[in-house]
């Protein structure tokens, strides 16, 4: 197995030491790993809502909500799913037992040895897309799943996927809707335009954790690419996406702290939620070469080097 699973990874690492926090995200950085950061636990659960990581780093000792409660509420919602590696100074063996029945699935012990975390990594990732399966999907119940063809064609989608796909068409395009206990189906609804869009003409460089925003009548969605199953089918997961006036408090609060222009705050904005370059200018309707060279001013104006490094300090900034 090669680092080729962790460069397709995108991975959540929770922890409240700054040196820490930067030594994980050199090392995951380094692997190509995409990395999304929260200082604490309740900036954890903020952050798999926006987008579900497909590996968890998590601290077990931090000040007010642990990692032993934050793993717990974790796997209690959207990430119930993903894998949960803990990571502390703590060596008794009652707090390696608390780790794994609050729902962990390994346990690393401080300071923390850059291959074995890597190589602990490869496997769980390996292990949790192989359990997941092409088809999971279809028997999940309450998941806003659905697949799609090439041509961005619905293939099939769960009953919760059809509802939120016939709302953002309006009342007049929705189809009959299934029962909540109806196996998924394409309820002949339709991917918004925009979706369709992205999808088709990023085909080549779409990726796992990639997503667009669709908005209509009293919903704001992000839909987020799983995974490609095969040359022709995509599978999809829709989220409710964050309200306007949540991103323009962030985009605001980065560009007082850090002195951005405006276009500069919603790209570093984007970033810090994990957005790839390309994502980023998709969203902001700027170019990707545009959309490249103010990222290379942000960081000169943040004082950082990498994505990852401008990715810690905003979300600090925003989580304050």
């Amino acid at each position: 197995m090669n680092t080729s699973i962790l460069s397709r990874a995108v991975v959540l690492v929770v922890d409240d030491h700054p040196d820490t926090l930067q030594f994980l995200i050199d090392a995951l950085d380094g692997a190509g790993v995409t990395v999304l950061v929260a200082t604490g636990g309740r900036q954890a659960l903020e952050q798999v809502v926006r987008m579900t990581p497909d590996l968890i780093l998590l601290d077990a000792v931090m000040p007010g909500m642990d990692g032993f409660e934050t793993c717990r509420a974790l796997k209690s919602g959207v990430a119930a799913d993903v894998p949960v590696i803990f990571m502390t100074g703590l060596e008794e063996t009652e707090h390696i037992v608390r780790g794994l029945e609050a729902g962990g699935i390994d346990y690393l012990t401080k300071p923390i040895a850059p291959d074995e975390l890597l190589a602990r990594m490869r496997v769980h990732l390996a292990n949790a897309r192989e359990a997941q399966g092409a088809r999971t999907a279809l028997d999940v119940s309450g998941r806003t799943m659905l697949a799609v063809n090439a041509r961005g064609d619905v293939q099939w989608a769960t009953p919760q996927a059809q509802r939120i796909l016939a709302r953002l068409a309006g009342p007049d395009a929705a189809a009959p809707l299934p029962a909540d206990g109806d196996k998924p189906a394409t309820g002949g609804v339709e991917l918004p335009a925009v979706v369709r869009t992205w999808l088709l003409q990023q085909a080549a460089t779409t990726a796992a954790g990639d997503s667009i925003i669709a908005a209509a009548h009293d919903l704001r969605m992000r839909f987020c690419l799983l995974s490609r199953v095969s040359g022709n089918e995509i599978l999809l997961v829709i989220q409710q996406a964050a309200p306007v006036e949540v991103e323009r408090d962030g985009i605001s609060r980065l560009q007082n702290h850090f002195g951005l222009t405006g276009r500069e705050a919603e790209v570093l904005y984007w970033l810090s939620r994990g957005k790839a370059n390309r994502d980023i200018a998709d969203i902001l309707g700027i170019s990707f070469r545009t959309a490249h060279k103010h990222l290379e001013h942000v960081y000169k104006k943040i004082g950082v080097e990498s994505r990852s490094g401008a990715a810690a300090v905003s979300v600090k900034v925003l989580n304050q």
